[in-house]
C-alpha cells in the first residue's frame, strides 16, 4: 500500500504523538508499504524534504503560529497532490488541518483512517477559548470525513464527549512502544554522571514541562515522600525550558524546584535520546504520570517503564489509568490529589516487589510491527472508498 501519514508535527519534534507517529510509520516501511509523512516545517532549519528509516518526509513551510498550531498557506496544495498520490491516508488528531485532507481523500476515493490521540485542552484565556472551539469543530468533521477512527483504548472513548459520539466507527488499537537495548555500561555511566548511587530511591518523569502533566502535584507531594525517604531523588526526562505556551507555568513553579535542586532532590535532564531513555528508566525505582486532564490519553513512557522492569505510579484518569490496570505493575492516584500521589509513591517504593512488572509478556503487545498488522486488518476490512 502507499501509506500517505499527515500530522502537524513530526520528529525530531518530540511529544507522545510524534514519537507514535514515526514507530508506527517505520513499522509500515518495514513491513514493505511506501510511506510518507507529510508534517509542517515548524523549524526553518529543517531540510524540506528527507528519508528517515525508510519513510519519506515532506515538510510544508510554516508562515505562523497560532497557539500550537501553525499556518501553513500551501498545505492543502501540497496535500492535494499527495492524497492523490497514496491509497490510504492516516490522520493525527489533534489537527487543524485535518477535514481539508480527509475531504480529498473522500474526493479522490481514498480511505482515511483517522488516529486520535488526546483532547486538546489550551491554558486559560479568551483566544485560547476560540482555538479550543474551533479545533473541537474540526476534529468533529474529521471524524464524519474518514471511514474508521482508532485511539489506543475503549476506556479513553467511553469517556471522551468526541469518541463516544463515534463509537460505531472505531477500534482500540494499543500504542506502538520500543526503546534500544542500551550498550555495554551505559546504565552504569547514567547512574555515576547523575549520582544516583547516593540518592535514592529514584523517581522519574519524562513529559513535556506542560500544565496538563501535573508537575505541580509532584512537587506537592514530595515533601510527604522525602518524610518516609530523606534521600529521594526525582529525575525530570524532557523538554523543561521554552516549553510552547507554557512559559507562565514554568515561571509558577521554577523557584520550588530550584530549592529541590539545590538540595540535591530535583535534576532536569532534558530531551533524551532512546538510548539515554532506556539508560534513564534502568536507573529508577519507580515512574509517575501525574496528570491531569483528558489531553493525556495513556503515557506511553509507562510502557515504556514497564520493559524496563519499572513500576509506576499514574493519576486514575480514563486510558492513562489502563497500563497499570492491563498489566498490574504499580498503583494510581487520585488525580491532582498530591497526598493520594505521594501515598502510591511512598507504597510502591516501600514494596517495589509486589508491584515489578514482567517485560517479557507485555512487550509483544506494543511491537510496533504487531500494531502494524493491526491497522493493516482494520484496512483491509475496511469497504471500498466511493
Amino acid at each position: 500500500m502507499k501509506i500517505l501519514t499527515v500530522l502537524t508535527y513530526y520528529r525530531p519534534h518530540t511529544s507522545g504523538l510524534t514519537i507514535y507517529a514515526e514507530r508506527l510509520a517505520r513499522a509500515f516501511a518495514r513491513r514493505g508499504h511506501d510511506v510518507t509523512v507529510m508534517t509542517s516545517r515548524y523549524d526553518a532549519s529543517l531540510p524540506r524534504e528527507e528519508h528517515l528509516d525508510g519513510v519519506h518526509v515532506v515538510r510544508v513551510p510554516v508562515l505562523a503560529r497560532v497557539s500550537k498550531g501553525v499556518i501553513a498557506p500551501t498545505f492543502g496544495w501540497v496535500a492535494t497532490q499527495l492524497v492523490r498520490a497514496h491509497d490510504v491516508v492516516h490522520l493525527h488528531l489533534p489537527q487543524f488541518d485535518a477535514p481539508g485532507v480527509a475531504l480529498r481523500a473522500r474526493l479522490f476515493g481514498k480511505r482515511a483512517v483517522l488516529t486520535y490521540h488526546c483532547d486538546l485542552e489550551l491554558p486559560p484565556g479568551a483566544f485560547n477559548r476560540l482555538v479550543n472551539t474551533v479545533v473541537h469543530f474540526q476534529n468533529h468533521l474529521s471524524a464524519r470525513l474518514a471511514d474508521h477512527i482508532v485511539t489506543y483504548t475503549r476506556d479513553y472513548a467511553d469517556h471522551s464527549p468526541y469518541l463516544s459520539r463515534y463509537l460505531h466507527k472505531l477500534t482500540p488499537i494499543l500504542p506502538p512502544v520500543e526503546l534500544p537495548e542500551p550498550p555495554a555500561g551505559a546504565v552504569d555511566d547514567f547512574a555515576v554522571r547523575h549520582q544516583v548511587y547516593t540518592r535514592r530511591p529514584v523517581i522519574g518523569m519524562a513529559a513535556r514541562f506542560a500544565s496538563e502533566k501535573g508537575v505541580e502535584v509532584l512537587l506537592d507531594a514530595l515533601p510527604r515522600v522525602l518524610a518516609q525517604f530523606p534521600h529521594a531523588h526525582v529525575l525530570f526526562a524532557g523538554v523543561h525550558e521554552n516549553v510552547l505556551g507554557e512559559q507562565a507555568y514554568h515561571d509558577r513553579l521554577i523557584a520550588r524546584i530550584r530549592q529541590h535542586e539545590e538540595a540535591g532532590q530535583w535534576t532536569f535532564l532534558g530531551n533524551l535520546d532512546p538510548i539515554q531513555m532506556a539508560a534513564f528508566y534502568r536507573n529508577l525505582d519507580v515512574l509517575t504520570v501525574p496528570s491531569l486532564n483528558s489531553t493525556e490519553a495513556f503515557g506511553l513512557v509507562q510502557i515504556e517503564a514497564m520493559l524496563n522492569g519499572v513500576p509506576c505510579v499514574a493519576s486514575d484518569l480514563p486510558g492513562v489509568r489502563q497500563p497499570i490496570q492491563m498489566h498490574r505493575a504499580g498503583l494510581l492516584a487520585r488525580t491532582g490529589d498530591a497526598a493520594s500521589l505521594a501515598e502510591a509513591l511512598v507504597a510502591v517504593l516501600a514494596s517495589p516487589d509486589a508491584y515489578r512488572p514482567d517485560p517479557a509478556s507485555i512487550r509483544p503487545q506494543y511491537a510496533p510491527d504487531a500494531i502494524a498488522g493491526a491497522y493493516e486488518r482494520l484496512l483491509g476490512g475496511l469497504p471500498p472508498a466511493s
